[in-house]
């Protein structure tokens, strides 16, 4: 569904992904571990997604603290009588009492902000993979759609489904290992004999679902290995190299 299976850690915590992003991204964590810490991480902020109790504090959380503090009466610890502090000490205690309770709350909203910003995030990413969901569902329905299947150079299978009348497809890539010496996966489209760069997986990256526009155009659909971040041309032999026309 989305080029670079990292950017699914949050869909997966949320559970908006498909039964096969989900056995991609399953089979990722067991070889990611920046996603792993990160799924871990983001599990506590989807449990403020299903507080119903939970809201963002007003806006005037602080000045109503800060209100409050003027109103009330400080009251004494219970212990014996002692002999008062001399003023000026006293109005020093006093403000510095203050300025804690002013840092407590600022403290306590910035972190409200920051969590509510995060669930935001969170949600940003889901809606993403849901509207990317449905492109996928659209052309695996369409009425021409056509499936073509390689196996992969090094273990694994590349399959493209497409359609004519949508004019797009989907390219899906699982490898049994990634690329070593620090290389990365990298797919092409070939138009009109030129091969055009459709994205490249992050080093150590085995799996990929994404999809394609402009197939219409294309002859093959193909995939290399190649220097981290990717080549401007393909480094050949390819790891596969599917013809669609």
């Amino acid at each position: 569904m989305i080029a670079d299976i990292h950017t699914l850690a949050g869909a997966y915590v949320l559970d908006a992904v498909d039964d096969l992003e989900r056995v991609a991204f399953d089979r990722h964590l067991s070889e990611c571990d920046s996603c792993r810490d990160e799924v871990s991480e983001l599990h506590e902020a989807t449990v403020r997604l299903a507080g119903a109790a939970w809201s963002v504090p007003p806006p005037r959380l602080r000045a109503t603290v800060l209100t409050e503090i003027k109103k009330t009466r400080q009251l004494p610890p219970r212990a014996p009588a002692i002999a008062a502090p001399p003023a000026g000490r006293g109005r020093r205690l006093l403000a510095v009492a203050a300025a804690v309770l002013v840092a407590a709350a600022g403290a306590g909203s910035a972190a409200y902000r920051i969590q509510d910003q995060r669930v935001r995030d969170l949600q940003g990413i889901a809606a993403a993979a849901r509207v990317e969901q449905e492109r996928v569902n659209g052309i695996l329905a369409a009425p021409d759609i056509v499936v073509r299947t390689q196996e992969l150079a090094g273990g694994g299978r590349v399959t493209v489904a497409y359609s004519r009348l949508r004019d797009s497809g989907v390219v899906m890539m699982a490898a049994d290992a990634a690329p070593t010496g620090g290389r990365a996966f990298q797919l092409w489209t070939v138009r009109s004999a030129t091969p055009v760069d459709e994205g490249v997986l992050a080093v150590g990256q085995t799996s990929v679902v994404k999809v394609v526009d402009g197939l219409s155009s294309a002859s093959d659909v193909g995939v290399t290995v190649e220097p981290a971040g990717g080549s401007r041309t393909p480094t050949l032999p390819m790891a596969a190299d599917l013809k669609i026309l």
